[in-house]
């Protein structure tokens, strides 16, 4: 994705609300065909983002240019995108190919062409044959798919989802992530989504701009994102951390030696400190549940292996979620196995080995 072509440029771009700054110097790029992703927690600036973008509002400072070109004073009727809004905005009164057609229609098209490009719109979203029904017979999830198959007739360059699969339940909005990421890659239009949900950003994204209070805390794929988030508040955001207490032991060729009470002493190599991080200011490592394994059988080994005993599970089906109390650690810690056959849940107060590797610690200061 790097060497494709830039499709939308933010240049320091920003948003104050009378006294209240929303946005606090933007800068990013994303590229054509790609899937983007702004993710954070209500308030972060994320859909003001998306709605200067699309025209709705004007920045206050910095530029936003698309295709190359400065947006500044560009109307949102005018800008080759379109918004796929949180509500759909389906007009109830008018059939499924109406609302797929209004903006053609608008544009004063011959009716043979609406006719015909809504049917390929409709077909693009596993709608064909809906044209004549309803919108108020519709269900949730064909609400939606006419809401994109309305942005997609008017061939725009970018379509922007505005937290499009919120009010799905959960099975449906599992199935749409799906078919929104598979269709976004058949058609190779840039797609960019505004969403809270960190677990449908990592299925859905090529990259994703974590948020929070009107600046980008890390903008990464979310491989990246999920196995080096760049601080202590991202990885509590994507998903579950355990963090440890820790502090500089050494320095050496062979690499840095850190003092972890909960793990003992630790030696990482040079390349696993991230950049900008001073090995002296690290206070704080931290170790994904799933990076951290029961060893239940005497004969199962790992890279490194420490004492400790459960407190609770939480059994889920597929995974059990274990809360284990180190030895030196004074809050227990998460630890993800998933169940197999023949498989025994450990009871709490049992005593467990816990087998770790080195490349699983991450870094904070």
């Amino acid at each position: 994705m790097s060497n494709a072509k830039p499709i939308i440029e933010l240049r320091d771009v920003r948003k104050s609300f009378g006294s209240f700054e929303a946005l606090k110097g933007i800068n990013a790029t994303i590229h054509e065909g790609e899937f983007f992703s702004l993710l954070g927690p209500s308030g972060c600036g994320k859909t003001t983002l998306l709605r200067m973008i699309a025209g709705f509002e004007p920045p206050s400072a910095g530029d936003i240019a698309i295709d190359g070109k400065s947006m500044d004073g560009i109307a949102a009727n005018a800008r080759p995108t379109n918004m796929v809004f949180q509500s759909y905005a389906i007009f109830p009164h008018l059939s499924v190919a109406d609302n797929v057609g209004y903006g053609l229609k608008t544009k004063k098209m011959p009716k043979a062409d609406i006719k015909r490009e809504v049917d390929e719109a409709l077909a693009m979203v596993d709608l064909a044959g809906f044209g004549d029904r309803a919108a108020h017979e519709l269900s949730g999830g064909q609400r939606q798919r006419v809401a994109l198959a309305r942005a997609l007739v008017m061939r725009p360059k970018v379509i922007l989802l505005d937290e499009p699969l919120s009010a799905l339940d959960k099975k449906l909005r599992d199935q749409m992530q799906v078919e929104l990421r598979d269709l976004q890659k058949s058609l190779g239009i840039t797609f960019i989504l505004v969403t809270h949900d960190q677990e449908e950003a990592l299925i859905m994204s090529d990259r994703i701009a974590v948020m929070f209070e009107g600046e980008i805390a890390q903008l990464a794929s979310p491989e990246e994102l999920y196995r080096r988030p760049a601080t202590q508040r991202v990885a509590s955001f994507i998903g579950v951390m355990n963090f440890l207490d820790a502090s500089l032991e050494s320095s050496s060729a062979k690499g840095v030696t850190l003092a972890i009470p909960a793990l003992g002493k630790v030696t990482l190599p040079h390349e696993s400190v991230p950049e900008g991080v001073n090995p002296a200011e690290i206070t704080k490592v931290g170790i994904r549940p799933e990076m951290l394994t029961l060893l239940f059988d005497p004969t199962d080994k790992a890279e490194n292996e420490i004492q400790a005993e459960v407190v609770s599970s939480d059994y889920y089906g597929d995974m059990t979620y274990y809360s284990v109390l180190l030895s030196n650690q004074k809050d227990p810690v998460t630890i993800s196995m998933r169940n197999t056959a023949g498989r025994s849940i450990a009871a709490p107060g049992s005593p467990v080995r816990v087998g770790w590797g080195v490349e699983s610690v991450v870094l904070f200061e």
